[in-house]
């Protein structure tokens, strides 16, 4: 048995949007389903026949409202991102079928104004949103996500605000 019993679980395939406005702030929402004030940009996995492009659009718009029309794309991340979950959260989210994620990251800019946000969806996961500074949504972010958050910023660095 390794020391870690989770080790052998995969990592479940998704995708994560960077939106940022024109000033290059980074769009984030307040998860609706923690406690704890946990801020993160569009996220989510990639359906069956999908590509993680056309993953990231569908989950973009299902978070937020903003369709494909309203955003230009920019970059993606040259490889997928992996994180693993706490070892609490595991067997809690997925049903213990994965050890945490690997994301494929895309970089849009937003095309529209604000009050084309529309987080009251269908099956919300935002209870509120706003747009944060590189530095902002290092701090907000839950911190088993931090290390991948520094990464992308890393990546879209030339496109962001501080």
């Amino acid at each position: 048995m390794t020391a870690e019993p989770h080790a052998g679980l995969p990592y479940r395939p998704n995708v994560g949007v960077t939106l940022i406005n024109p000033q290059g702030l980074i769009w984030a929402g307040r998860r609706i389903d923690s406690a704890a004030p946990a801020w993160q940009m569009p996220q989510g996995g990639i359906d069956r026949g999908e590509t993680a492009a056309q993953a990231a659009l569908r989950e973009l718009e299902e978070e937020t409202g903003i369709g494909p029309a309203l955003v230009e794309y920019l970059a993606c991340t040259e490889a997928p991102v992996r994180y693993d979950l706490p070892p609490e959260l595991i067997g809690k989210i997925w049903k213990g079928r994965f050890r945490g994620q690997e994301q494929d990251w895309f970089l849009y800019r937003f095309l529209g104004s604000d009050d084309q946000v529309n987080i009251v969806t269908d099956h919300p996961e935002f209870s509120e949103w706003r747009w944060l500074g590189a530095g902002e949504i290092l701090d907000a972010i839950v911190p088993f996500k931090r290390a991948v958050y520094q990464e992308v910023i890393r990546a879209f660095r030339p496109w962001l605000a501080p």
